[in-house]
């Protein structure tokens, strides 16, 4: 998806004006650059987790009122203002510059498209950060200690101040290292190892790919990815839909589970969607399965033969905080 307008002025149309929110917040993301490390490969193409790494970073600024993505165009997963930095290939500053001409919030968040373990409770922590102190910026630091200026929460005014300022002193942007811009700011750090790492070449690619299929992190990126294909922007507790599809294994028969986790998310569209009937849903035919279960225990007592589980026992673990 693609849109290419700007972000509507505050209290514009015919309607009373409107106070700007001060929790809202423009994201920026730097997606161009030669990637010469990675043999001038498309770089924010690239898939971990079958998902477009400039994908993955949208997604962990999908809050953002308006997201501006300086590169070439391509299909995104959301949609988002396209800008191109002034030469093209001027490098990070120039790319900057031409991201926050099309924002207009107050705060920031600039991060480059690299960043496959960037999540938003990240964005928000550094968001709250920045909310919470009289800095400039707020930016991540990578496990070496080093600055990271592109995962980071800034001041809007400020950062275009900075940016004029350098502009005047050198005559441009185009060429000049972000540390141009880190020098003249006020900067709270922030240590998260994690959510730094990017990837800049390809065996960085290849420790991201064999992580996201640690166990542990498995199910939650495959639903991430999922959800992304599929244009599906809900959040759903998975523990319930795992346990209903472990009680409808168990106690109806193999295909039930993929079947009745099915018609449960029919079943919440048809009623209008959202968690709360996803979980209703799921509710109702956790019930029927735990009844459909104690009627071939009943049965199966009456007639004195042992109820057959259709599973092996472990064949889909209880995942129940209070299973035994």
């Amino acid at each position: 998806m693609t849109a290419y307008e700007l972000p509507g002025e505050t209290g514009a149309g015919s309607g009373p004006a409107q106070r700007p929110d001060p929790a809202a917040y423009d994201a920026v993301v730097l997606a161009g650059g030669a990637a010469r490390r990675l043999g001038g490969a498309d770089k924010p193409g690239v898939r971990v987790g079958g998902r477009a790494l400039l994908d993955r970073v949208l997604a962990a600024c999908a809050g953002a009122r308006g997201t501006v993505v300086v590169a070439a165009p391509r299909p995104t997963a959301r949609p988002v203002t396209w800008a191109r930095e002034d030469p093209p290939g001027g490098g990070p500053l120039a790319a900057l510059d031409a991201g926050l001409r099309h924002t207009t919030a107050e705060q920031v968040v600039v991060l480059s498209a690299d960043l496959p373990f960037l999540e938003e409770r990240t964005v928000d922590r550094l968001l709250g950060a920045l909310r919470a102190s009289a800095a400039d910026g707020v930016l991540l630091t990578d496990p070496e200690g080093r600055d990271q200026p592109l995962v980071a929460a800034y001041a809007a005014p400020r950062l275009r101040e900075v940016l004029a300022l350098i502009v005047d002193r050198h005559e441009g942007l185009a060429g000049l290292p972000l540390r141009r811009l880190v020098a003249e700011l006020n900067l709270t750090r922030v240590s998260d190892p994690v959510a730094s790492f990017d990837c800049d070449t390809w065996d960085d690619i290849a420790t991201a790919r064999a992580r996201i299929r640690e166990h542990g992190h498995v199910l939650d990126e495959w639903i991430s990815a999922v959800k992304d294909d599929l244009g599906i922007d809900l959040d759903v507790d998975t523990r319930l839909l795992l346990d209903l599809a472990r009680d409808a294994a168990h106690g109806v028969d193999r295909p039930a589970a993929p079947l009745t986790t099915f018609l449960v998310g029919y079943a919440a569209a048809r009623a209008g969607g959202g968690p709360e009937a996803v979980a209703e849903a799921a509710r109702k035919a956790a019930a029927l399965a735990t009844r459909w279960a104690e009627e071939s225990a009943a049965e199966a007592q009456t007639s004195g033969t042992p109820p057959q589980p259709d599973v092996a026992p472990d064949a889909t673990p209880d995942t129940r905080p209070d299973a035994g």
